[in-house]
């Protein structure tokens, strides 16, 4: 079945009102994080002659906030298609397969930012592959870039998600474990990364079941990274979740010749790589 288809989630209240990036106005400014703006001193209005008008900062502290929002980390926040690079998938053999795989991957998340921007009911993306295949880093950037399209978007890593759910059980969790999972529901658009060969237990099968079946029913765009095959996770997720991802999303294979975490180590370092 593999063969076949390889080819092809900070408590926010629900009721949050969509963060909307203003026009840029006239005056630039660059701000560190914690300074004053140097234009407006942190009012958030500086005088265009005799009238009030909205400062620069203002701009870019919402484009923090919906980042923040949106829960990508620092290091995941440098993600973009441009930086994504095929040269890590050549292969020294004649086997052109890992480049031509990431070409479409490419393609497909490019694509999915495109369509998405005016149909809220696109399909989704499932990126499948070995570990250091680039597959959080595109769809790191595919997040990059709807969040600066002013639409909502959240990033979520599955362990981290379930851990966050079992806190809840604990009285000193502000979150219920409804909250948490109705935001994973209903948000515009889901990021599920690293949906991996974890030590899943029934009741979180059930947990990431019920947000993957209500977003399929709601027809709300998910991408999903994973290091298993479709096989896999059938065996770790169950026969229900593995076919609701098919209904869901169109699926890419991504692997590269060697681990691109490793390439990159190689290349700061100054090392050769081993030759195979």
């Amino acid at each position: 079945m593999e063969d076949r288809i390889a080819t092809d989630l900070d408590k926010t209240n629900r009721n949050e009102s969509e963060i909307k990036i203003q026009p840029t106005v006239q005056h630039e400014t660059n701000i560190e994080a914690g300074a004053v703006c140097p234009l407006c001193g942190d009012r958030g209005i500086v005088l265009n002659g005799d009238t009030a008008v909205p400062c620069s900062c203002m701009e870019k502290k919402r484009i923090v906030n919906s980042f923040k929002y949106a829960r990508l980390s620092r290091e995941l926040m440098n993600c973009r298609f441009e930086k994504f690079s095929l040269e890590y998938y050549r292969n020294t053999q004649q086997d052109q397969e890992d480049y031509l795989n990431a070409q479409k991957a490419l393609k497909a998340a490019r694509e999915f930012v495109k369509n998405v921007r005016t149909n809220p009911h696109e399909v989704g993306l499932l990126f499948t592959g070995s570990v250091g295949s680039g597959k959080t880093f595109l769809a790191a950037s595919i997040a990059n870039e709807i969040l600066e399209n002013n639409h909502k978007l959240l990033f979520l890593i599955v362990p981290d998600l379930l851990d966050e759910l079992r806190a809840t059980f604990s009285n000193k969790s502000e979150n219920t474990e409804y909250d948490l999972l109705d935001i994973a529901r209903t948000v515009p658009i889901l990021i599920l990364d690293d949906l991996g060969a974890h030590n899943y237990t029934e009741w979180s099968r059930n947990r990431i079941y019920s947000i993957l079946n209500y977003r399929m029913n709601e027809q709300l765009p998910t991408v999903i990274t994973t290091n298993l095959d479709f096989d896999e996770i059938d065996h770790y997720l169950g026969e229900r979740t593995c076919s609701r991802l098919l209904q869901m999303c169109r699926i890419f294979r991504l692997s590269a010749p060697q681990d691109i975490r490793m390439q990159n180590y190689l290349k700061r370092e100054g090392l050769k790589k081993d030759k195979k």
